[in-house]
């Protein structure tokens, strides 16, 4: 099934495909010719202001056998735990962990993508166009003749479980764990899985993510920009006369419009807004080689920039395998209070500084200021330990998503769910005192 999709490579290019169906589908030397190539209809999808700077400027054409336009009425659709309402629950302070979320069977409870998604703390408001969401998606089917699009934002996704065969109006994407993909605000995707599948979702309001600067580590490193791959013009030209099912996510809330034909029309297109993907294992890691730690910033995939200089809404960081060779050093993450806010999720093995209790599934929130770092067996291991070189984090795959705003956690998060670990703050409990006044 992969190996059966082509993708263009490149963060942010311009990029020009057309389904080899139809060639010469791109109009040549204009966007909005008085009548484009086999009779279809132009349509821009524009991802910025018209005004922003070139460098931040994001649209691009489609070219479509019908336009997005042509559908009934919008209707509200009930929203099952998408939620945006920050209120829901008294603010949490503590640390939280949750047990890895439960993916119904199929035979008891049929879930698609969209039916799947339970919002799990966030902060912010989609009207206002600044914010941030973190969901979790379970699900057990695939979308049928209804898709997705999100007005409120962008959405980066991580499967853990399963991998999502993803239509979109750009062309399909296999993503598999260990692969993300973002989709960005306004774009129109369906979600086939084979079975149980699981993963996590950052949505960002009023931001794109975009490469981190690199400073003095230079012109390379890190996530490169060739190893991000954008699908290639796919079409079908299907009619539905029971109805397509279009849903809309705006300003929080669900709704759905009835078409009779498949909104995966687009013959051709060119632009720089697009969805993409990105495999992590191409990752290129960074770390310190004589003593101490880099901060972890230094294993930021991408990022959502705030107005302020330096401060993210949102950063999606990995902690891929690598080696640990500091001299000197606790090597384990250290001990930390954060002006940030850090919700973890392991999307495969064991992290370092919880190896018990953090499974795969599972996540964490480390709220803003609220202290945290390795437990108690990580912490008397690690000072212990004959340092030599070793491979850390070997077969497992921790990521991070990090804002600068103060998120709450929804009903559904601290109650409904019932996956929250009431004993997490217990494995600090046995860290003891080793003061000794008179001992250096």
């Amino acid at each position: 099934l992969g190996e059966s999709l082509s993708y263009m490579s490149g963060f942010g290019n311009e990029h020009a495909s057309e389904d080899p169906r139809c060639p010469g589908a791109l109009p040549e030397g204009q966007n909005n010719p008085q009548v484009c190539p086999y009779g279809l209809y132009a349509e821009q999808l524009s991802g910025s202001a018209f005004t922003c700077p070139r460098a931040t400027n994001r649209r691009s054409w489609l070219y479509r056998i019908l336009p997005s336009v042509c559908h009934k009425p919008f209707q509200p659709l009930h929203e099952g735990h998408l939620t945006h309402n920050w209120d829901e629950v008294e603010p949490d302070p503590n640390q939280l962990r949750w047990k890895p979320f439960e993916i119904p069977k199929a035979s008891q409870n049929k879930l698609d993508f969209v039916n799947g998604l339970h919002t799990l703390c966030g902060a912010g408001e989609p009207r206002g166009r600044s914010g941030i969401a973190i969901h979790i998606f379970v699900c057990n089917t695939s979308m049928l003749d209804r898709c997705l699009y999100n007005s409120d934002g962008d959405f980066l996704i991580v499967p853990q479980q399963g991998k999502l065969l993803i239509t979109t109006e750009f062309g399909k994407m296999l993503v598999e764990p260990n692969e993300i993909c973002v989709i960005q605000q306004g774009m129109r995707f369906s979600v086939e899985v084979f079975g149980e599948t699981r993963g996590y979702i950052l949505e960002v309001y009023g931001a794109h993510f975009e490469l981190p600067d690199l400073g003095p580590i230079g012109a390379n490193g890190l996530a490169n920009p060739r190893d991000f791959l954008v699908p290639v013009a796919w079409y079908e030209d299907r009619k539905i006369p029971g109805g397509y099912t279009v849903i809309s996510k705006y300003q929080g809330k669900l709704f759905a419009a009835q078409q009779d034909f498949s909104p995966f029309n687009v013959v051709a297109w060119h632009g720089n807004y697009t969805p993409y993907k990105y495999h992590l294992e191409n990752f290129m890691v960074i770390n310190s080689v004589a003593f101490d730690h880099a901060d972890p910033s230094i294993f930021t995939v991408l990022t959502a920039k705030s107005t302020r200089p330096g401060v993210a809404i949102a950063d999606f960081v990995i902690f891929p395998p690598r080696w640990g060779v500091a001299n000197n050093t606790f090597r384990p993450p250290y001990y930390h209070r954060n002006c940030m806010s850090e919700f973890m999720g392991l999307i495969k093995g064991h992290y370092e500084a919880k190896e018990e209790g953090f499974q795969p599934g599972g996540a964490s929130l480390h709220s803003m200021m609220t202290p945290h770092g390795p437990d108690a067996d990580c912490f008397e291991k690690a000072s212990k330990a004959k340092l030599e070189p070793e491979r850390v984090a070997e077969g497992t795959m921790a990521f991070m998503f990090e804002s600068s705003l103060s998120m709450a956690v929804t009903e559904w998060g601290l109650k409904t769910s019932n996956r929250l670990d009431k004993n997490y703050y217990k494995c600090w409990e046995p860290l003891k005192s080793h003061f000794n006044p008179n001992c250096k």
